[in-house]
């Protein structure tokens, strides 16, 4: 495991590699290039723009802006944003906390609310039951998120002013616990919606394969209880896939959390890239991919120890 595991780290090395240049290219092409945020409207002449390209190192060849770039971020200097030309990597580390609260919260909702709903509709198949959640979970894969939280903010905010209806804290109010809380609801529930969604189909359809198979029937010929034989025999095996799933979820989660942060003005990471792709900040966005790329390699290596770990046949030479 040892060795799998240093190999697979160092086969990371050229492919990170080749996501920074992959990336680079195409923030460099975006129409306006690396200052398009200082437009007409900033009020700069065309003098002032060239001296801030000079100042930034942006008149030199793509080539020589890459290393120096990828030099600097090694070193663990990120560079400023181009706008308000505060550190990089500051912002990030604030907004990377705040993202974390939103997705692991949404993570263990929809998981398990996944296995809970998808175990009942494998063991009540073909019943009424199963057919009600086999219909919410295609309906939650169905709603793109940016539909269901304009839903939920219609409904809970401005029809029924239950639950506020964007921001991390309410402005102006000392720290609440509580109100931190009423402002996660409802982009936790527009995010877990469709997770619990996918896990409920995966686990329905990896259990019926499960309880299906020679061991579980031998179980039951023992006359083991069914709870026993579903806890501890069909349910780990059937866990297994779920693995998978979570670590090629991770590109999705950020794809969903720049629509879901967006929305909901939650101010973390996904919300920090669609301001800097908007403002051409191109610093901004080279460290996010890059954390990015990091945490769907490091997320795949996980899912490979942990399928070691539930099952014992798998072994990596």
């Amino acid at each position: 495991m040892q060795k799998y595991i240093i190999r697979r780290l160092i086969q990371a090395v050229p492919l990170l590699f080749g996501v920074t240049v992959v990336a680079f290219l195409i923030v460099q092409a975006i129409p306006g290039g690396a200052l398009g945020a200082y437009g007409v409207e900033s009020g700069a002449s065309g003098d002032d723009l060239a001296r801030l390209e000079e100042q930034l190192g942006l008149n030199k060849p793509l080539h020589e802006q890459y290393f120096t770039w990828m030099g600097r971020f090694v070193l663990g200097d990120w560079g400023r944003t181009l706008i308000t030309r505060q550190p990089v990597d500051r912002l990030i580390g604030e907004a990377f906390s705040r993202t974390i609260l939103l997705i692991s919260a949404s993570v263990i909702i929809g998981l398990s609310l996944g296995v809970a709903f998808g175990v009942i509709s494998a063991v009540r198949r073909y019943s009424a039951l199963d057919m009600l959640v086999t219909t919410v979970s295609f309906v939650g894969l169905s709603v793109p998120v940016f539909w269901s939280g304009l839903v939920l903010i219609l409904i809970f905010s401005v029809r029924l002013n239950w639950l506020p209806g964007g921001g991390m804290f309410t402005p102006g109010q000392p720290y609440s616990l509580l109100d931190r809380l009423e402002h996660m609801i409802l982009p936790v529930a527009a995010l877990s919606f469709p997770i619990a969604g996918e896990y409920t189909r995966y686990v329905r359809s990896s259990l019926l394969d499960t309880l299906g198979q020679d061991y579980v029937l031998t179980a039951f010929s023992k006359g083991l209880r069914f709870r026993t034989v579903l806890v501890r025999h069909a349910l780990r095996n059937s866990l297994i896939p779920l693995v998978t799933i979570l670590a090629l979820q991770l590109p999705w989660m950020v794809s969903g959390l720049v629509v879901t942060e967006s929305i909901f003005t939650w101010p973390g990471m996904g919300r920090l890239l669609w301001t800097a792709a908007l403002q051409h900040d191109y610093p901004m966005m080279m460290a996010i991919t890059v954390l990015v790329a990091v945490a769907v390699l490091s997320f795949n290596l996980l899912a490979d120890i942990v399928y070691a770990l539930l099952d014992p046949r798998i072994a990596y030479e």
